[in-house]
This record gives structure tokens, sequence and C-alpha cells, in this order.
């Protein structure tokens, strides 16, 4: 899209009707022209503006120029035009007035130059373009015609008179079915109809035909509910052969057969499948992997690249997803993996977690009792549970920890912290803790050997 260069808020109309001779009080064209053409020096602010822009000043008007929302509803003098555009190569005239496609011809005429073309949230709803006009638009090479609701028969007529045509935008202007063209425009190279209200694959099998040499197709927001063909290897193939980027974002999609049809464009490379309804009972991880493993062409899913590695694992996921599905209900695209993988047995449940719980030998004085003990308290809540059952005030009483496997070899290990968690201690199964009475005199080695 064109760099935006903003109006200034301080010209008004009324003011440049003065400053422009024949100038309509309802079209803004000359007057931003000119201000934008030419930023007046402070010293001469004062000066009368025609006077002070000379011929080779009007000259200075940047290739990008932005006059979108400025009320322009007529072209005005064809001469003005002439001067003030001849270095103008993108035009963004959108959310103005024009609704005659004379005026905009007048425009389009006078603008040697012009690549792109922004003409959307102009009121052109059912205003026929004449195909004897259209011949001005012979350069451009990007249409914007987004919430115009301008006809197919408009478009067609565009499309015929515009042969190095690369990119239109037909957005937003309630398309539900696609009137054909006997006249194909094989330029054009990106299609964006987003936000219309598009339902059947037959309507957008007619855009093979019109657009040849179609690479990118961006179909999103739209209501089609699958890739329906009854041969789709030879129709997609014939109707779409350079196709290699398609957006199907928000679509009605709801079968996997629609998804694996995607693989019959023989191009393609690119495809976006976000917020289908096929894809919403899964995780963001089964969907990708899912999605990855069908499409064996596509190299950028979403918006992102798919490396080798995470089609390979996508791939096995795939697998092991319809391990338990019955031979009808397998599609054929688990055949093809099985081939190239083999039978895949399922992946082992490996829980990290830490264990919640412990069984563990509780021995104080001659006494030994096994005790099930929760490992997420802390050392000061064990004392405040074991107080019954040894008789001793929680204060009263040390704690040491023996592993089963390694006390032999390390010892006991005093268990000193109060606020200290008892599966920080890595405690197991079959592990013994030692309560020992809290006395000056008393230690651990005699504690020992009395027991």
């Amino acid at each position: 899209m064109p760099t935006r260069i903003q109006t200034q808020p301080e010209l008004n109309s009324s003011s440049a009707s003065r400053s422009v001779p024949g100038l309509c009080c309802v079209s803004h064209w000359h007057c931003l022209l000119i201000h934008q053409a030419w930023p007046v020096p402070e010293r001469e602010r004062d000066s009368n503006l025609l006077k002070i822009l000379q011929p080779r000043d009007r000259l200075n008007l940047p290739s990008v120029l932005v006059l979108d929302g400025c009320g322009i509803s007529k072209a005005g003098d064809k001469a003005e035009v002439a001067t003030f555009c001849a270095h103008v190569v993108e035009l963004d005239l959108s959310h103005n007035q024009l609704q005659d496609w004379g005026e905009i011809c007048t425009i389009v005429s006078n603008i040697p130059n012009l690549d792109f073309l922004n003409l959307s949230m102009n009121p052109l709803s059912g205003i026929e373009l004449e195909p004897g006009l259209a011949e001005v638009f012979s350069r451009v090479r990007r249409l914007v015609l987004i919430n115009t609701r301008v006809t197919w028969d408009t478009v067609h007529t565009l499309t015929r008179q515009t042969p190095e045509l690369e990119e239109l935008f037909l957005c937003l202007n309630d398309y539900d079915q696609v009137a054909e063209s006997p006249v194909p425009c094989p330029s054009l190279r990106l299609l964006q109809i987003t936000d219309n209200q598009l339902q059947e694959w037959s309507e957008v099998r007619k855009f093979g035909p019109m657009y040849p040499c179609l690479d990118t197709l961006v179909l999103s927001n739209n209501r089609l509910g699958s890739v329906e063909e009854d041969t789709p290897q030879d129709t997609l193939q014939r109707l779409f052969p350079n196709l290699r980027s398609i957006n199907l974002n928000n679509s009605g999609l709801n079968r996997w057969e629609d998804i694996e049809r995607l693989n019959f464009f023989p191009k393609l490379e690119e495809a976006r499948l976000m917020g289908i309804p096929l894809l919403q009972p899964y995780t963001n991880k089964e969907r990708r992997s899912l999605t990855v493993a069908q499409l064996p062409s596509v190299t950028v899913l979403n918006g992102s690249v798919v490396t080798e590695g995470e089609r390979e694992d996508a791939e096995r996921f795939f697998i092991r997803h319809y391990l338990d599905c019955s031979e009808e209900m397998l599609p054929q695209r688990y055949h093809v993996l099985v081939s190239k993988y083999g039978q895949l047995a399922p992946l082992a449940e490996v829980d990290l977690r830490p264990p919640c719980t412990a069984t563990l030998e509780v021995r104080w004085g001659e006494r030994t009792e096994a005790l099930s003990l929760r490992l997420e308290q802390t050392v000061g809540e064990l004392k405040k549970e074991l107080r019954a059952l040894v008789g001793l005030p929680a204060n009263g009483m040390r704690l040491y920890y023996i592993a089963r496997e390694l006390g032999s070899a390390l010892g006991p290990e005093e268990m000193k912290y109060s606020s200290r968690a008892l599966h920080s201690y890595m405690i197991q199964d079959g592990d013994e803790i030692l309560v020992v009475p809290k006395t000056k005199s008393r230690t651990i080695s005699s504690t020992s050997s009395d027991s």
C-alpha cells in the first residue's frame, strides 16, 4: 500500500476555490494537489499562492500521493491534473465521493506513470464503466476496489483494458456469485476477494479460466463450505496450474477431504487455514501437526515455515493419531505415511512430574510404623502431623531422613529447616524417617545404637 502523505487541515475548500480558477466547491482535488506539491516557505506565506507557484515547482509532487477522505467528487481541470501529477506512481483516492467513472478516468488519463490506484470506499455501486473509457487504465498494475460494490461487468471491463494488471482487490463487495468473463486476464497474479458472501466452490473455480496465471488467491472470511470437485486432481490442475498460495481463513471447511484436495493444486506452497470449523476440536499443536501431515507440498502454513524436522514429527503424529480407527475411517494419507515410516507403536506415556505421596517407615525409639505422607508439605507440617504418633511436641523432636538405597553410604540427613518441602529430599517409597527427642545429651549416634 502507498505511503500516506497527510493533507493539511488548515487549507479549506473555500480558500482554495479563490486561489485556483475554475475549482468546483464540491471538489478538493486542486487545492490538495497544490498544497502537497509545493510547501510554501514561511517568508512567503502571505503572498498569492499562484504567483509563488512557478511551473517548475509544480513538478515536485511526490511519487506516492495519498488523498483519502478528502471529499473529492470531481477531477477538475485536466491540464492542472497533468501538470501536478506528472511524476505520481501510486495514488490513493479511498474514502472519497467519486461516483462517476468519467471523473475517475479523467484523473487516471492525465497521470502517465500511474502504477497503483486505490478507489476503495467510493460509492460506485451500480455505476457501469464504458469500455471506451476504460482504456486509460492500461498502465495500472495494482488496482484496489474494496467496498465499492462495483459490478462484475465493470470488473471485467477493467481487466480487459489493463494488460499489465497484476494485483486486484475486491474485498467487502457483497459478492455471492462470480460472473464469468469471456476474455481472460493472463497478467493477474494476486486476487484478494475476502469478506464477501461466496459459499459454493463452483463460484471459486470460475477464477481459473478468468485468471489463468493466478499465483495467490485470498478467500478468507467467505462462507465456503467445501472444496468440491467431481475429479479434483484433473480439475484443479487444469483450472489453477500456477496457484502457489491460497488463504481460506475463517471459511466453513469442515471435512478432512477438503484439506486433502488442496494437494491437487500442482504448485501450492503456502496455505492459510485458521478459524475453520474442522480444526476447532483440536489443540493448537494438534491442528498444525495434522494439517502439515496432510499437505506434503506446503512449506508455509499459516504464515510459519514448515521445517523438515517439524514435518517428520507431524507425519509420525498423524499415523499415531489414527491407530485406533477402523480401516474404513482411515484417510488415504495414512496409508501413504505408513508406507514411509512403517506401522508405529503408540508413544509411551512418561509422567515427569514429582510424586505427590510416598509410603515411608517412621521410626522412633523401638517402634516403627508405615505412613503415607504428602510430599508437598513442609518439615514443620510433618512434625505437627507426627506429634500424636510419637508423643512429642513439634519443637521437641528432630527428624532425620534415611534414603533406602543410599542410607548406608551417606548416613542419616537431618531435616533441619521447617519451611523446606519434603519432595525436595527426593523421597521415595520405602525410605525412612527417624524421630529423635530433642535433648542436649542425646545424639543421633546413641539413638541409633539404642534402637
